[in-house]
């Protein structure tokens, strides 16, 4: 896992020379037959000074179109914007191969409009593999995943008219227990299904934990059932594999087929930026043909994608460089680990992966005046809660923090607390 950073000015000189490459609608060329242009002038004027210094700002007013899967050929989808595609396809390889270890041409992927997409990227494809490839009807496919997953999987699942099937966790470790796992596999069976997909949680949103893919994995090995394992790294997957250097969430990992990551969540880059990535030789299953204007075809969920989000993921990574973003994160977590050697010392029951910065703590410590204050989330808002989370992120300081200790220190021993 390494890269080097990049200055600014390199990052600038590679954006705007891929910007250069690609065809421009204010150029000489005739370009008629694209449904597209620049944004609009109006608001969007091209000769704002602060352009020239802005290279993701310029990306967004020359308006780039990523539609398709560039990784799966050497050649543009659309060869009009063959420069900002080929910063994509670096993306690609460099998250792929430096972060999850997957092997040098491996992987294919794209930057999804979010972690959400990216999750029913991977169950359609699953779902197509196991029709085209084993002949499976839609009520012999099953999804599994854990209470604590996304709800991007039940919705995916709805779209994909798939049937779901939930894995039950230990209340305290928040680990999936083989006998809720042994139960819903025999109940799917007796239901007629043969075929599984798997999701695997790298940080579920609301606790941080991390199911044992391993565990999974060998499940249905030793079981014989055909399966295919998606990662739900949508939060985990810009922090854990800098964190953990034994991470098993690699392409390395044999169970591992697809991961989804966000870069809006921990690399702080605009929302559109998710990631799908997943071994070689499964876009075929979701190939639409009837896209015949789009040259190489489409295979995503989305369509049209803005290149300008694809550009931002790549100039943070860049920016930083592993070494860089290692420290980044080390230090969120250090940051965690101080707030959690706290609430040990107050006795406040809470649930932490080590390796992230999420901590869950028992609703029955925290008052609602104190979960108000600090803009802490609740695991349920149609009940009363059980759980409430703190997110350690860049933005949050060590004076809020403070203050919000002590203040939960007060609640505790029930003096009221001031107002926000």
């Amino acid at each position: 896992m390494y890269w080097k950073k990049l200055t600014h000015e390199q990052i600038k000189e590679r954006v705007f020379g891929a910007l250069r490459k690609n065809l421009d609608y204010r150029g000489e060329k005739p370009i008629l037959g694209i449904p597209g242009t620049y944004l609009d002038t109006t608001e969007f004027y091209p000769d704002a000074p602060f352009l020239e210094d802005a290279p993701y700002m310029s990306a967004m007013v020359s308006n780039p179109n990523h539609i398709g899967v560039h990784t799966l050929s050497d050649k543009s989808v659309l060869d009009v914007f063959e420069g900002t595609q080929q910063i994509e396809k670096e993306l690609i390889a460099l998250v792929s191969q430096e972060i999850f270890k997957g092997g040098r041409g491996q992987q294919d992927g794209y930057v999804a409009t979010g972690g959400t997409e990216a999750n029913m990227q991977a169950m359609w494809i699953y779902r197509n593999y196991y029709i085209r490839e084993h002949g499976a009807k839609l009520d012999e496919i099953a999804v599994m995943y854990s209470q604590d997953t996304h709800y991007s999987l039940p919705k995916g699942a709805n779209v994909l008219q798939l049937r779901s099937f939930i894995l039950g966790v230990d209340y305290e470790s928040r680990a999936i227990t083989r006998a809720s796992l042994e139960e819903q596999v025999d109940k799917a069976i007796q239901s007629g299904c043969r075929y599984f997909i798997i999701v695997a949680n790298l940080s579920t949103t609301m606790f941080g934990s991390v199911d044992d893919i391993d565990m999974l994995g060998e499940y249905f090995t030793r079981r014989r059932l055909p399966f295919k394992i998606h990662v739900d790294a949508a939060y985990g997957g810009f922090i854990y594999p800098f964190t953990n250097p034994e991470s098993r969430y690699t392409f390395d990992n044999s169970y591992v087929t697809s991961i989804a990551a966000d870069g809006h969540k921990m690399l702080q880059t605009p929302y559109g930026t998710g990631l799908f990535l997943v071994r070689k030789g499964y876009f075929q299953y979701v190939k639409t043909d009837e896209a015949n204007y789009i040259p190489g075809k489409d295979y995503t969920l989305c369509g049209s994608r803005s290149g300008a989000n694809a550009i931002s993921l790549w100039m943070i990574l860049q920016v930083h460089g592993s070494e860089g973003w290692k420290y980044k994160m080390e230090t969120l977590c250090d940051r965690t680990e101080r707030i959690c050697n706290r609430l040990t010392r107050m006795k406040v029951p809470f649930f932490r992966n080590p390796y992230l910065n999420i901590i869950a703590m028992q609703a029955s410590h925290i008052s609602g005046d104190l979960a108000d204050k600090y803009y802490l989330v609740a695991d349920s808002y149609e009940k009363a809660p059980e759980w409430y989370k703190i997110v350690v992120m860049p933005h949050v300081k060590q004076g809020i923090v403070d203050s919000f200790l002590l203040d939960l220190e007060r609640s505790l021993k029930g003096i009221p607390i001031a107002d926000k």
